[in-house]
């Protein structure tokens, strides 16, 4: 027999699935700049933890296709070394962003602050580690790792405002796996 799957199931893919679908539009525009600490942030926010880690491992090689495919990034060793130094500080920055985020700390605003901060410092801070073995040390001035925080910190309110939009307004439904993350806390 034959089971359909819930509208609950299909609807707990769709969140991943738009993630990713809006991280391709800005491996387009972003190209080497793709915001994956809001990435990372919005999908611990809104995912528990494995579907996060998940989501973002999608996104980063969503945009590492878009990259070789589309915007010429050049097959050189270099090259793919910093696509798996950028992967890997993106999920390491979703682990830890989402171990804060489930903290529960009393003020969700404040809780999403420290999971920025804490996702954007892992980011940076295992990107500018893989200068040491890379090269690239140059691009981690205070003005352009400002620039880049401050496009992660308006994607990641855009990101969060627009899914509790959704889930008010009754888009999204918070009965499945309630407390999966702090946007489902009663």
């Amino acid at each position: 027999m034959v089971r359909s799957v819930s509208p609950i199931t299909r609807q707990s893919w769709s969140l991943p699935i738009v993630l990713v679908a809006i991280s391709m539009i800005s491996s387009w525009e972003f190209a080497c700049i793709t915001p994956f600490v809001a990435f990372a942030v919005a999908a611990g926010y809104a995912l528990s933890l494995r579907a996060a880690l998940l989501t973002v491992a999608a996104i980063w090689f969503t945009n590492q296709a878009v990259g070789f495919a589309v915007l010429g990034y050049p097959w050189t060793l270099d090259t793919i070394l910093w696509g798996f130094a950028i992967g890997t500080a993106a999920l390491l920055a979703t682990a830890l962003a989402g171990a804060m985020l489930r903290l529960r700390i009393e003020n969700n605003l404040l809780t999403i602050g420290a999971a920025f901060v804490l996702g954007c410092a892992t980011y940076e801070g295992g990107l500018f580690l893989a200068t040491f073995a890379l090269g690239g040390e140059n691009a981690f001035t205070l003005a352009i790792v400002g620039h880049v925080a401050l496009l992660n910190l308006g994607w990641t309110v855009a990101l969060i405002g627009t899914y509790e939009a959704l889930r008010y307004g009754g888009v999204i439904s918070t009965d499945h796996r309630r407390g999966a993350s702090i946007a489902f806390r009663v």
